[in-house]
């Protein structure tokens, strides 16, 4: 079957305004999700961790917090914590990160990765907590308003299995069909220990938002023998077909450089790169002028208004300095 896009994101992109950056000197800020209660309120749940414990504690010391706004493109005002840490004997006891959160029937369901274990930082924190890393496993957490309470559940809703070392970067959208897709990030299990491999994406299906999820055996997102091609997928439907937000980690879809790239699909298993794929490279345009390119630009997650692109969440980070920004998209229509 032949999709064609109808749209570029590309060409979407608007220059973000000041109000478009949520930023904390004492933390660092990575990816963020948001929604609307139904007063209209926007709530925006992003993963923060201690700038002390330095940048690699994201496998140890990460939360996921909960700020709130009247407009999408912010200011947002902290609130409080959705997912804080609790007892280390909890598969997700140390460390909850990487937030997607999505609305059905009245209900918001917070999936994230979620980790435990000893907590301890490298001395010169240049590299991982393995422990930590490997320990990752996919939940989702339940509330009738996304204020909270929280309900999290005592296992993970993805876990591991013989062939893999981790799962993690769960996306969920609902199906045109009926049911929910799940699209997350799995390492396997055949290259050397600590970091394994390959690191590929797997797709499950569920007839309800909180599962059970049923895996799917075929990777996507894939590029040839490449160990490590992409990570950080959000998801969702449109006009009957799916898409896919991805950062292509060294430019092997794009034959470039770092960026996020559209993947299109008729069925939520079947990918191929979308025409025109590239979505945006490092760099962003401010209103004031001022153009930057940063180190790092993903975990892009798409508010929707009205089913249609509004606002790409993206992680940025610049030297010794991260934040989430909400870059503003025109209407496609």
């Amino acid at each position: 079957m032949n999709i064609t896009l109808k749209f570029s994101l590309a060409d979407q992109i608007c220059p973000v305004p000041p109000t478009a950056c949520l930023f904390d000197p004492d933390w660092f800020i990575w990816g963020a999700s948001m929604v609307r209660d139904l007063e209209g309120l926007c709530h925006l749940f992003y993963s923060r961790w201690p700038k002390e414990c330095g940048f690699n504690a994201w496998t140890t010391h990460s939360e996921i917090a909960h700020a709130t706004s009247d407009n999408p493109l912010g200011p947002y005002l902290h609130r409080d914590i959705a997912l804080r840490e609790r007892s280390s004997e909890c598969w997700d006891g140390a460390c909850t990160h990487n937030p997607t959160v999505l609305e059905h029937d009245g209900r918001y369901f917070l999936y994230y990765m979620g980790t435990t274990g000893d907590k301890k930082l490298e001395p010169d924190q240049s590299s991982f907590n393995w422990i930590h890393r490997n320990n990752q496993r996919i939940g989702v957490a339940v509330a009738d308003h996304p204020n909270g309470p929280w309900c999290r559940s005592e296992r993970p809703l993805i876990d591991a299995d013989s062939n893999s070392i981790m799962v993690s970067n769960p996306a969920v959208t609902r199906r045109p069909d009926g049911g929910f897709l799940m699209i997350y990030k799995e390492v396997g299990a055949r290259k050397p220990l600590p970091f394994g491999g390959p690191v590929v994406h797997r797709v499950a299906t569920s007839d309800a938002p909180d599962g059970p999820f049923t895996p799917h055996p075929n990777p996507v997102f894939t590029c040839g023998e490449v160990m490590f091609p992409a990570e950080d997928p959000f998801i969702w439907t449109q006009n009957g077909q799916y898409y896919a937000i991805l950062k292509d980690m060294n430019g092997y879809f794009t034959r470039g450089n770092r960026s996020l790239v559209l993947f299109e699909s008729h069925d939520g298993f079947d990918w191929r790169l979308s025409d025109p794929c590239l979505i945006s490279d490092r760099t962003v345009r401010f209103e004031n002028g001022s153009v930057k390119k940063f180190d790092y630009l993903e975990r892009p997650q798409l508010y929707l208004e009205d089913g249609n692109p509004s606002v790409l969440f993206c992680a940025a980070r610049d030297s010794g300095e991260s934040c989430n920004l909400h870059i503003p998209l025109k209407s496609m229509e």
